[in-house]
C-alpha cells in the first residue's frame, strides 16, 4: 500500500505558531524532509521529534524527488518541511508534490504559518483581491516584470531581502509612482516584528536611514480602481464573508 506525502508549514518566528496536527504528523513520519537540517534540529528537539531526517533543498530536489516518489510508493510516509512557514510558497516543495501527484500518491498539505498572509492582514491594504508575487528576479527579467505590474489593480505581496530592500523599493517608485501606498512587514511573528506604512516615497526615505534587518515581506497597493467598493472587502459595512 502506497504512503502519503505531507506538505508541513512550521513556524516563521515564534515556534509556538506550530499546530498540534503538524506536531504529531511529524512525529509519525517514517521521514522528514527539511530544507536545513541543522534549521530545522532546533524546532525538532523543541517538540520531542525524533524521526529520520533528510535534507531536501532547492540544491538537490531534482535528484531527490524521483527516489522519495519511490519510497512513497513502496509504503512510506514522508512528511517536508522548510526552514519556516509553508513549503512551496518560495521555498522547496512544488517539484516533490508535481512528481507525487503526477504518479497518483496523496499529497495533504496541512494549513498552517506563511509569511505573506499576516503582512497583508496588518498591512492595512485592501486584502480581498491581491496577486503574491514572491521574491523578484535578481537580475533578468526583473525590469520585465515590474512593467508588467504597472497597470496591476490588487493589492501585490513581494518577499525580499533585507540587502535588496532600498533598491527596491526606489524600483517601485519608478514603476508605481512615489504616491502609492505601501507596508514594509519585518520580522513577523518574531521578538522585533515592525509595520513601516505610508507612501513608497515615504518608506523609502524611512529605510534609507534606518538599516533594515530580518525577513521583509513588502505589500504595495494596486493601481486604484474606482470600480472597486470600500477597502476591504465586497460589503460597505466592512464585514467579510463566512
Amino acid at each position: 500500500m502506497s504512503g502519503k506525502l505531507y506538505i508541513v508549514p512550521t513556524p516563521v518566528g515564534n515556534l509556538e505558531d506550530m499546530t498540534f496536527r503538524a506536531v504529531r504528523v511529524l512525529k509519525e513520519a517514517g521521514l522528514i524532509l527539511a530544507e536545513d537540517t541543522r534549521t530545522s534540529s532546533v524546532l525538532l528537539r523543541h517538540y520531542d521529534i525524533h524521526g529520520k531526517v533528510q535534507s531536501h533543498h532547492k540544491f538537490n530536489e531534482h535528484q531527490t524527488a524521483a527516489l522519495i516518489k519511490d519510497k512513497i510508493l513502496e509504503g512510506l510516509d514522508v512528511a517536508l518541511i522548510s526552514d519556516a512557514g509553508t513549503p512551496g510558497i518560495s521555498d522547496p516543495g512544488f517539484l516533490l508534490a508535481r512528481t507525487c501527484a503526477a504518479e497518483g500518491i496523496e499529497v495533504e498539505t496541512l494549513p498552517g504559518p506563511t509569511a505573506c498572509i499576516p503582512a497583508i492582514v496588518s498591512s492595512g491594504l485592501p486584502c480581498d483581491r491581491f496577486c503574491f508575487e514572491g521574491f523578484l528576479p535578481v537580475k533578468k527579467g526583473r525590469q520585465t516584470l515590474l512593467a508588467s505590474l504597472e497597470s496591476e489593480t490588487r493589492t501585490m505581496v513581494f518577499y525580499e531581502s533585507p540587502y535588496r530592500l532600498v533598491k527596491t523599493l526606489g524600483q517601485f517608485i519608478e514603476h508605481f509612482s512615489p504616491e502609492r501606498q505601501c507596508c514594509v512587514a519585518r520580522e513577523i511573528s518574531k521578538i522585533h516584528e515592525e509595520y513601516r506604512r505610508g507612501t513608497l516615497e515615504e518608506v523609502l526615505a524611512w529605510f534609507s536611514e534606518h538599516e533594515p534587518k530580518g525577513e521583509i515581506v513588502i505589500i504595495v497597493a494596486g493601481k486604484p480602481d474606482s470600480r472597486r467598493e470600500g477597502h476591504g472587502g465586497k460589503k460597505g459595512n466592512g464585514e467579510g464573508e463566512q
